[in-house]
């Protein structure tokens, strides 16, 4: 068997686990505090409710960036800060083996989760009788997960950091004194980074199947040359992967409020899917013993004029889903309930493409397969006096993901939500509001996700979440 024809047998599978790594980068989602990678945390006030009623605003300025309609509420001139601190676990618990059904050693990743912090900041102001215009900036997709680096999946994933960054400009006009309309244009910034390991013993390995299928050796020859991989390239011989990508794209929203009487209030919000084109780079460490056998003089011609594993860019067309949500809300002296109902277009995500700068990687493609999703919640506030309102609600939020597509980046299950809030005005120009909402997540079943190099995580993911929001807003 020459090294020659071992190197010519090496390509599929190097070139599988290149791409699938920048597949996964470029976009990275993960669990956060809404379906997927879905945020819905940009008012410390709405969160106290479970979101319920959220589009028709009430005092909170977080319209701007939720309905801009509804905006026509809200007389005179608000600053709106929030701050939404997530801290969310995730644990697996499973097995993992290789190509060859060999177990990979390792531990089950630790907590996945983190603490991160989301902004938001909104401003709105009456410019005439019928008109209001704002302008906002919050963070409606992003997470971040982070497993031990030497976990048995960690050849799906380590880390994966994802977010989308929106400015945006909202106007509304009162088409009458009970139904008003708005609109808004949204500039998005979304960026992704991605760790993973990648398992060369099975590469290795793998060459040499592939080799005796085809039969290039006999499967004497496969035998011996395994036993020198095995010797050479012994499992644990592991690279790594860094990837990081991102792109600004632009979208736009479209909002209805409307009081059919002076107690309840009916509100739409339609935002747009967002397309983006991901531009990222892709860096490598890879063993001696590895950079050997690709640097060979014998290899190279056979690589199609590249290298793989080295640094590369790449690009991948990837959309944020777009979103509809309808809200009630009716209001009393002493108190007010409502509730929301909301989609998510996520069965946009059927697959994502990638294709490369470096000739040697052709096009790959991943399959997600994912579906809409729905959030639903109930919720309301009882003012105690003139300066202090208590809130309640509960909360319903549906997986886009399935068992037999679900990756460890995104150990998504169905969730539902508790939350408890309060808020104090301590003039008529200053209020502030606190929130806090616990999250239970449905095992998430992991069955049989597969990395690049064939290596097969089964289990499932113990999620939980927890969220802390404040907020300040002056009224000029």
């Amino acid at each position: 068997m020459s090294f020659r024809t071992l190197a010519g047998a090496a390509r599929p599978l190097a070139f599988a686990t290149l791409s699938v790594a920048i597949v996964g980068a470029l976009v990275a989602p993960s669990t956060a505090s809404a379906s997927a990678f879905q945020l819905k945390e940009n008012s410390a006030a709405g969160l106290g409710r479970a979101y319920a009623g959220s589009v028709t605003a009430g005092n909170d300025a977080s319209v701007v960036a939720n309905n801009p309609a509804a905006m026509s509420d809200l007389n005179g001139t608000y600053l709106q800060a929030d701050m939404t601190a997530i801290n969310f676990g995730s644990t697996f618990h499973g097995t993992a083996t290789d190509a060859f059904g060999r177990p990979i050693s390792g531990s089950n990743g630790g907590d996945a989760g983190t603490t991160l912090p989301v902004p938001a900041l909104f401003f709105t102001t009456k410019v005439s009788d019928r008109v209001h215009v704002g302008a906002s900036f919050d963070v409606p997709f992003g997470f971040q997960t982070q497993y031990d680096q030497n976990w048995i999946g960690r050849y799906n994933t380590i880390k994966s950091k994802f977010q989308s960054l929106d400015t945006t400009l909202s106007a509304s006009f009162d088409v009458t004194d009970t139904f008003s309309l708005g609109a808004s244009v949204i500039a998005e910034k979304t960026s992704a980074e991605l760790t993973n390991a990648i398992n060369y013993n099975t590469v290795g390995l793998g060459l040499i199947q592939q080799a005796a299928a085809a039969g290039q050796i006999s499967p004497a020859q496969a035998q011996a040359l395994a036993a020198q991989v095995g010797a050479v390239v012994p499992p644990g011989s592991d690279g790594y992967a860094r990837i990081t990508g991102n792109n600004w794209a632009y979208g736009w929203q479209l909002g209805a409020y409307w009081k059919p009487t002076t107690q309840d209030k009916l509100a739409f919000d339609y935002r747009s899917k967002i397309s983006h084109t991901l531009h990222g780079t892709a860096n490598f460490t890879v063993p001696d013993n590895v950079v050997a056998l690709l640097s060979n003089p014998a290899v190279a011609p056979l690589l199609g004029g590249g290298m793989p594993f080295t640094h590369t860019n790449g690009t991948a067309d990837f959309t944020n889903p777009a979103t509809a949500d309808v809200s009630y809300w009716h209001q009393e002296e002493k108190y007010g309930f409502g509730a929301d109902v909301a989609w998510t277009q996520w069965d946009l995500f059927k697959q994502l493409q990638v294709t490369y700068a470096n000739p040697a990687q052709p096009t790959s493609t991943q399959a997600f397969n994912w579906h809409n999703s729905w959030y639903v919640s109930l919720g309301g506030e009882y003012y105690l006096n003139d300066q202090l309102t208590l809130r309640a609600g509960v909360g319903l939020d549906t997986t886009p993901t399935t068992a037999a597509y679900r990756e460890p980046r995104v150990p998504d299950e169905t969730r539902k939500l508790a939350t408890v809030g309060i808020g104090y005005k301590l003039s008529q120009h200053f209020e502030i509001n606190a929130s806090y909402a616990h999250i239970f997540v449905n095992k998430a079943a992991i069955n049989g996700a597969e990395s690049a190099t064939l290596d097969t995580l089964s289990g499932y993911s113990n999620d939980y979440g927890n969220l802390l929001s404040l907020s300040a807003q002056y009224k000029f």
